[in-house]
């Protein structure tokens, strides 16, 4: 039997680099079934000029090109931040099998806020989703950021 091992220190890692260079502290790492990390990225919207350069999309376009497919099943994907419903379309077309994030975001999410995207009958795979990981460091990071810039 594997045992569970979260992924979120990492995330959290990237998180606090993405808001070091000034983008929204949102840090992501995917995870391949052996439990090796195959891929993380932390949000990079501005530097791109990119608004779909969100944590979890960097993450998932490395991992994917690093598995040389367009899928990812059995993986999983660590994220400080609820995926936005554009983020948790990608999760699903990627396969990623379990979704762990920790900070609810009743502004933007697309899980358990707003749209929902898995609970859509159009959705064709939803991941296992556990939330509340590292929340409140998450939510902590958020609030910081926002609190520096007002």
């Amino acid at each position: 039997m594997t045992r569970f091992r979260s992924h979120m220190d990492q995330a959290l890692a990237e998180a606090r680099a993405a808001g070091a260079r000034g983008e929204v502290p949102v840090g992501a790492v995917v995870v391949a079934p052996d439990g090796r990390i195959v891929a993380r990225a932390g949000n990079r919207t501005r530097e791109l000029n990119d608004p779909t350069a969100h944590a979890e999309m960097l993450a998932l376009r490395a991992a994917c090109a690093a598995a040389g497919s367009e899928r990812l099943p059995g993986h999983a994907l660590y994220v400080t931040l609820e995926p936005c419903p554009m983020c948790a379309a990608a999760i699903g077309f990627a396969r990623i099998a379990r979704l762990c994030y920790g900070a609810a975001d009743p502004k933007s999410g697309g899980i358990a806020q707003g749209a929902r995207i898995y609970a859509h009958p159009q959705c064709h795979h939803a991941p296992e989703v556990y939330d509340g990981i590292a929340a409140a460091e998450s939510e902590a990071l958020l609030k910081e950021f926002f609190a520096a810039r007002r």
